[in-house]
């Protein structure tokens, strides 16, 4: 049953107009002036209210301009009740944002007619409204809503340092944003020697493969230490890119990024030197884990040295006269860059 308030100050009218609402099937309860009118429509959010102009304490454009400046009234229709119907009456109750105006006295159907159809027009506003919210949840903007759609929709799951995200070969269901910590994807060589292929930090995409369901993963995942991931499955991102061009441009941009970057890094471990290699991946880990050069790097030498694809004995050497000519300072398995241009200029 649909619900209105009637706020008017004249007994007769009020309980008349009352009873002719109840018996047109409406529940009405009513208020005898503005201030209780706008107590009980923050209280009661009735589907429609209609009000009378003159009344003590509060008049009518009183109580439209209070419940028009709160969230929960502002879009209830509202009817004025006057006996005024100079034309600079009318105007102003309109401009106020009123959806119509009836003078007294008024007839059964006049009123009856004006309440229906605002009711209904109400009805449509909210169902467009509600499908305009779905339609923009379906259709992301830009690669930050995605991002955002990741955070607020998917399933977080939690990793310790060294646990496995997922492993080569097995189905690639899921694709991930990571929301802390770092990542690393690794492929184990025939040697069995394992060949890091990427690092990844927070806001980071990870997992992609094909969106043919059965496609395994290419890679390994391991988390460098502890991580948080948002995942979404990849019928869901196959659905939410379908719908919006622009998003999908943008990821194929990082994802050409990415591979440009892993690209860099072949080259690197197939022609560089030893010292240049060791260099370049010490300048890696600390951009990747956005450090500054002061700050300390905690890495095994184990990642450090697949990353560069070296011996773990050839690194060691290496960071080990990195420090002798002052380059950068190791305690444990902490490194702290001293001289970033030496790095960065390494041959």
């Amino acid at each position: 049953m649909k619900t209105i308030l009637l706020i008017e100050d004249d007994i007769a009218l009020r309980e008349n107009t009352a009873e002719l609402l109840e018996l047109s099937g409406y529940e009405v309860t009513v208020a005898p002036n503005g201030r209780v009118g706008i107590d009980k429509a923050v209280s009661l959010h009735p589907n429609l209210i209609i009000c009378d102009i003159m009344m003590p304490e509060v008049d009518g454009y009183g109580v439209l301009e209070a419940l028009s400046q709160k969230e929960e009234t502002r879009f209830i229709p509202f009817i004025f009740l006057s006996a005024k119907t100079e034309h600079k009456e009318i105007r102003k109750g309109m401009d106020m944002g009123a959806d119509d105006y009836l003078t007294k006295p008024f007839e059964e159907e006049e009123l009856l007619s004006a309440i229906e159809s605002r009711i209904a027009k109400a009805k449509i506003l909210e169902s467009l409204e509600k499908t305009e919210v779905i339609e923009a949840e379906d259709s992301l903007r830009n690669l930050n809503e995605l991002k955002n759609f990741f955070d607020d929709n998917g399933e977080i799951l939690q990793f310790k340092k060294g646990e496995s995200i997922y492993e080569e070969g097995l189905h690639s269901n899921y694709v991930f944003l990571i929301l802390k910590g770092i990542v690393k994807t690794h492929k184990m060589e025939e040697s069995g020697k394992e060949l890091i292929t990427a690092l990844y930090k927070p806001d980071d995409f990870l997992g992609f493969t094909s969106f043919e369901e059965n496609m395994p993963y290419q890679e390994s995942a391991t988390a460098v230490e502890n991580v948080e991931l948002a995942a979404i499955s990849k019928q869901d991102l196959r659905d939410i890119l379908g719908k919006s061009k622009d998003v999908t441009l943008e990821l194929v941009n990082v994802l050409t990024e990415n591979l440009s970057e892993i690209k860099q890094q072949l080259l690197q471990m197939a022609y560089s030197s030893v010292r240049k290699k060791t260099a370049q991946t010490i300048l890696q880990f600390a951009k990747i884990m956005n450090k500054k050069p002061e700050d300390s790097i905690k890495i095994s030498r184990y990642d450090l040295a697949n990353v560069a694809g070296i011996a773990t004995e050839s690194l060691i050497r290496t960071l080990s006269g990195f420090k002798k000519e002052g380059i950068i300072e190791i305690e444990g398995r902490n490194i702290r860059i001293l001289r970033l241009e030496a790095l960065q200029h390494m041959e």
